[in-house]
């Protein structure tokens, strides 16, 4: 069984400031308290700053009650001023500037959107605090389950810095937490279960406790 792999939930898109939090923070409350969740990358709505961090602080409070890390997605500026724990990165152009600004005050830079293995090095020498492979798109397309398997036991077998791999489905949750990858990310996945996100959750942590260990 693996023991070291922990779960990441990656919130829905928003759709828009006036309906956000919403349904999403009940959706989210449940299943935090449906078991262990390490971390929660927060998807903001377009709005100005001073309404996305008075819309996020609620969300934020929440998930750190829980004992996850709360990372705003895409929005290093806020991150102090909204009390998150640290900065997603869908796109690695950024990562330099924020992890001069927020890595020196302990907070968290994650680097995504890393379509070659050469942008995941380059991430990982620039010191960001995880990886994260399989998210999707803008246009709502992610990469395949074989192509992000493969990515994560690359990563896990040769690098340091943790990984996150983002699983489509909960069967898919066992056989990536296999690879020995230290995350795996759910979103729609737990968001859109038809049993709840209590439940995904549940069943999310049991393929976990039930992988098999790597080969390594």
């Amino acid at each position: 069984m693996t023991e070291h792999t922990r779960l990441v939930l990656i919130t829905p898109m928003p759709a828009g400031p006036e309906s956000w939090p919403g349904d999403m923070a009940v959706a989210l409350q449940a299943a935090l308290e449906a078991g262990r969740i390490d971390a929660v990358i927060i998807r903001l709505p377009e709005a100005d700053e001073r309404t996305l961090i008075k819309l996020a602080k609620p969300v934020i409070a929440l998930v750190q009650e829980h004992g996850a890390a709360a990372l705003l997605q895409d929005a290093p500026a806020l991150v102090a001023r909204s009390g998150a724990d640290g900065v997603h990165l869908s796109e690695p152009a950024p990562l330099r500037d924020a992890l001069g600004a927020l890595k020196p005050h302990d907070r968290i830079v994650g680097a995504g959107g890393l379509r070659a293995r050469h942008d995941a090095m380059e991430a990982a020498e620039e010191d960001c605090d995880y990886v994260l492979f399989g998210e999707m798109a803008a246009d709502g397309t992610a990469p395949p389950f074989s192509a992000v398997l493969e990515r994560a036991e690359w990563w896990a077998e040769l690098f340091q810095t943790p990984c996150v791999a983002r699983v489509a489905s909960l069967d898919e949750v066992g056989p990536m937490a296999a690879t020995g990858c230290e995350f795996v990310a759910l979103d729609d996945a737990v968001f859109a279960h038809p049993g709840g996100p209590a439940e995904a959750v549940r069943v999310a942590l049991a393929a976990v406790a039930a992988a098999p260990a790597p080969l390594r």
